[in-house]
This record gives structure tokens, sequence and C-alpha cells, in this order.
């Protein structure tokens, strides 16, 4: 059986350390004692400056190490692994973006597949005793049953992103049906919060609002989509961590766990918590469907509060108002970037 994993003192690696939802979970690591190793190559596809800003904080802190990487490039992971012993990885880098992968498909391939087939094969070198990848909610495609549920079919991709992210699922259940590694997708749902990523939805927003700016309204506002607060998200990580997966004598040590916040909200709503925690109304510029698009999301999270004793339910008000809080802090009142 499986053994736990403890805490301090136990050593790390989460892969893009840099990014939104691995900086927030580098620092929860560091706050209980892990020894935390950050992996990230510090691309352009948004600002590099809050990348570095993000990274500076972690580096200031003890027992935390960077390594500028690039997933794609064999020699150096393999080197990463070969001279080092993690008791855990939590893989979050990716090449993030919906939208982004229907006019630039090419970058999808180095990051979300070659860099994760590197991670596979570190942990399958080295030992690892868990991994933990960070999966998405779009693989569900534009399934109209609600809520999602993680035994749900989910081979009807419909965007390059998504795909990547079921061969991400595919590729690990194989690893651990091959070669033994317990590993744990997180299907995560349109994660929210301090420190976000620009090109996120919430970003963009607060952003034009505060500039007096219009706002792009997608699918004339008929959008829903279950928003869960990052604090919620690291929650789930680190619990799921601390247990991998065990296999039977029917599957191999793999599962893939939905991470929202079991409750859709429409995206006029969404805008109004907005307004609220501004003091600003929104001019709204309504748009059609983009391509790649879902017009609702809603995860089923009964599998991990069962399994795990959590359930993510940070109210969307108070999320709102922490990073609407956070740009005026990080940005300035007029939110100029």
């Amino acid at each position: 059986m499986t053994e736990p994993i403890p805490g301090p003192g136990r050593k790390i690696l989460v892969t893009g350390a840099a990014g939104f939802i691995g900086f927030h979970l580098c620092k929860r690591l560091l706050d209980q004692g892990f020894e935390v190793e950050g992996l990230d190559n510090l691309n352009a596809y948004y600002e590099p400056t809050l990348k570095q800003a993000r990274l500076q904080q972690l580096l200031d802190r003890p027992g935390f190490a960077f390594h500028r990487l690039d997933l794609a490039d064999r020699d150096a992971m393999a080197r990463l692994f070969a001279e080092n012993r993690y008791d855990a990885v939590l893989h979050l880098a990716a090449q993030a973006g919906v939208r982004y992968s229907v006019d630039h498909p090419m970058t999808y391939l180095d990051s979300n597949l070659a860099g994760m087939l590197t991670v596979l094969e570190g942990c399958r070198h080295s030992g690892v005793r868990h991994l933990v990848y960070a999966s998405s909610s779009s693989i569900y495609g534009a399934a109209r049953q609600m809520p999602l549920r993680e035994d749900m079919v989910t081979d009807q991709p419909i965007s390059l992103y998504a795909a990547s992210k079921k061969a991400n699922e595919l590729m690990a259940y194989s690893y651990s049906h091959l070669y033994g590694i317990p590993a744990t997708g997180l299907r995560l749902f349109t994660v929210y919060g301090p420190w976000g990523r620009p090109d996120m939805a919430i970003f963009k927003f607060v952003r034009a609002v505060l500039a007096g700016q219009p706002i792009d309204v997608y699918n004339n506002g008929q959008m829903r989509r279950d928003f869960t607060y990052v604090d919620d998200v690291v929650d789930a990580v680190l619990k799921v961590m601390a247990v991998p997966p065990v296999a039977t004598a029917d599957a191999p040590a793999h599962r893939v766990l939905n991470v929202g916040n079991n409750g859709p909200v429409s995206l006029l709503d969404f805008i109004g918590c907005i307004e609220k925690a501004t003091g600003i109304e929104a001019i709204k510029h309504f748009m059609p469907m983009q391509q790649g698009d879902v017009p609702e999301t809603w995860a089923d999270t009964t599998a991990l509060e069962k399994g795990f004793g959590i359930r993510p339910n940070t109210d969307l008000q108070l999320g709102v108002q922490r990073f609407v809080d956070w740009y005026r802090g990080y940005y300035g009142d007029t939110g100029t970037v």
C-alpha cells in the first residue's frame, strides 16, 4: 500500500512555479515547512515582469530553489531528476489558454505534450512517490449534462488546449499502468484570484473597468462558469498530494478529480461582482460566442469531498474583492499595466 507523504522536510518539485497557481502553491508549501524547488521557463506568453515579481517573492523565502528550464528540453529535465530526489511532483506548467490555442497550435506541442512526457520520464526514473498534474475542465467539451462528473465521456474536446489536457490524462494513465507511478490529475475549473494571469477574464475586466474602457462580453453574456478561488485550489492540491492513489487488480494508481466551486455563475453576475468591488459600472460590449468556448461549466466535486474532506466554496464576491484589492495595490487605481 502506498504510504501518505508527510510534510516538513520533504522535497517537492513545482513546475510553473512563477505562474499564477504555482506561485500560490509554492508559498503554501513553504509555509508548511516543505523544501520546494520551482521550475519555470519564464516565457513571454504574458508580461514577464509579473512572473518575475511572483518569483522574487519566492526567492526571498528560505527553503526555495529555482531552476529556469524549459520542459521540452529533454537533456536538462533528465539531469534535474537525476540530480534530485523528489517526494512529489506538482506539475502545473503548461501553455494555457483555450482561445490562444485556436491561432497558436504549435505552441501546445512542446509545452503540453513534450513537457508532460519529460515530467513522466523524470518521475519514472527517479522513484517519485506521487505526481499531481493540472488537467482542465475544458476536456468536458460542449457537454450539456450538468454538473460535470469525472466518469463522463471526455473524448470530444473542442479546442487544441482541451485536447492537450486530455492527452496528458491518457499519458499519465499509461505511465501509471506501465511503471506503477501514482498520479492524480486535477480538472481545474476557472481559477481566479490575486496575482492571476492577464489573459484571464477577471484581469481583463478589472483592467478595463478601472480605465473606463468597454469590456467584451461573449455569447451576449449567456455564459456560466464555475469560478474557483485560487486558495481553494491550493487546499485541494495539498490534500490530494498527501495521499497517493493505490493500484488495484482492476486499475493502475491513477485518478482524476474535479476541483471547482460546485456552482456555476452567469457571466453578467460575475461582472456585477466586479462592479461592486470597484464601485464602477462596466461598459459592456456584447459579442458572439468565440471558437473553443463552451456555454457552461459546473463541477461535481463529490469525489473530492468524500475522498479528502474538502469542498471549495469561497464566496465569489469575496474572491473578486480580494483580486481587485490586489490589482489596485499592484497597478494603481487607474489599472494601468
